[in-house]
């Protein structure tokens, strides 16, 4: 969790672009800062934190104003009796204006607020979690890529190194044809296995360049652009299983699937709230002003505050808010269910990445011993193909050799890091 908010302060504050060389730690930063999915989930977080509020859970007052005025043409006419109480008038004007403020005041609703409440809080963490495990996908994407790249670069050296020996294989078929002691087709199948293997070196290239494109894609920049990537693949070989097992456990989507039951069990308690009676407090203050010149009454002014209780007892909505609290149970037990299977997938995976990692840490040692010979067999057969002791066939299958032992050295020391990297991501120790 340190390493994460580290990296994330760092990625907010870092401003410069990325420069043409591209270290590990500058293509992590880069693409926590840059990427689009993390900004919007950011957001999500950030919602979650206003939502968490009292008043989302009804537990704060509701206060309002409510104000009318209106005017009002009255034509009266009345005849009593005696004639001299007779009135009579055309388009009299009148006026009245009502104001008031009132307010309710949750006193009590079942427990309702209180669950809500704290539901919103375990929202909030549930999130942070979810956030963090984003982060942790992006991290583990970007390393799987940036290690492919010099996976894919060493193979290229491998390469190099062949058409190397190739140049010198097709020197020494030359230097033979000028006294006379090789002949053309010697030199035409040096040259054209020199040839392939410059095809070789391109289409490895193309592997390279393509590499790049998916890290700058990941670090969300322009993918023109041009950047070297320059490191050696370590793989830690002091991981033990049972730390990173405990360790597991406080990966942040299983915490986010214990939040999930916590969640649900709210729920249920808030369902269930329904069912019981609530209690509300009325307060305000009302203003009322009646102006009419022509009626009996030429001013009626009414104003003062008031007080009051409201009592909400539920007695029959044909069984709802017990179906819906039943509902709410099952989505607790299948939270529950959901939590197990992520914990049981989750300790499988570390299982068999583990069983991958060491399986690949004892073929490393065999891919280098085998790399190692293959190379000083090379150097060999070209010396004794120099003194005309080995033919082209053997030179030849002492590059494929050397090449193969390349590609397998390269391969098992990415999978082996890459097994050492998804362990680590199961256990929230990335990067």
């Amino acid at each position: 969790m340190t390493r994460i908010v580290f990296f994330l302060f760092f990625a907010l504050m870092t401003k410069e672009v990325v420069s043409q060389q591209v270290t590990l730690d500058s293509a992590i930063i880069i693409s926590m800062r840059n990427s689009p999915s993390l900004a919007i989930f950011k957001n999500i977080v950030d919602i979650a934190g206003i939502n968490n509020n009292y008043g989302i859970a009804g537990g704060l007052p509701f206060v309002q104003s409510v104000n009318t005025v209106s005017e009002q043409l009255t034509s009266l006419q009345q005849k009593y009796s005696n004639p001299l109480n007779n009135k009579s008038s055309m388009n009299a004007s009148s006026n009245q204006l009502n104001a008031g403020v009132a307010a309710t005041i949750p006193v009590y609703a079942g427990g309702r607020i209180v669950n809500e409440k704290n539901r919103l809080g375990v929202v909030v963490s549930q999130t942070q979690q979810q956030y963090i495990s984003r982060v942790q996908t992006l991290i583990f994407n970007v390393m799987l890529k940036y290690y492919d790249i010099v996976r894919q670069q060493e193979y290229a050296k491998t390469l190099e190194a062949s058409i190397k020996a190739s140049r010198q294989r097709l020197e020494i078929v030359k230097q033979q044809q000028n006294v006379g002691v090789a002949n053309d087709a010697d030199l035409f199948q040096s040259q054209v296995d020199l040839n392939t293997q410059l095809q070789s070196l391109i289409a490895q290239q193309l592997v390279i360049d393509q590499d790049k494109t998916d890290l700058l894609t990941l670090m969300v920049l322009n993918p023109d652009s041009v950047i070297t990537v320059k490191d050696t693949i370590l793989v830690d070989k002091n991981i033990q299983l049972d730390s990173i097992l405990s360790a597991a456990y406080q990966n942040p989507d299983i915490q986010a699937a214990y939040q999930q039951i916590q969640i649900n069990q709210y729920i249920e308690k808030e369902v269930g709230s329904y069912r019981y009676p609530s209690v509300s407090a009325n307060l305000g203050y009302n203003f009322s002003h009646t102006s009419t010149p022509t009626g009996f009454n030429i001013l009626n002014q009414q104003y003062g505050p008031y007080l009051g209780f409201g009592l909400t007892i539920p007695i029959f909505n044909g069984g709802i808010y017990k179906r819906q609290q039943q509902i709410a149970g099952i989505n607790v037990n299948t939270a529950r269910l959901q939590k197990d299977t992520l914990m049981l997938n989750i300790h499988s995976t570390a299982v068999k990445n583990w069983q991958a990692y060491l399986n690949n840490l004892k073929q490393l040692e065999t891919a280098k011993q085998n790399y190692d010979l293959s190379q000083k067999l090379l150097n060999l057969v070209l010396m004794k193909f120099n003194y005309k002791a080995a033919t082209i066939v053997d030179v030849t299958l002492a590059q494929q050799s050397f090449e193969s032992a390349g590609f397998q050295l390269v391969n098992v020391n990415y999978a082996a890091k890459a097994s050492e990297i998804q362990l680590r991501r199961l256990a929230d120790l990335l990067p």
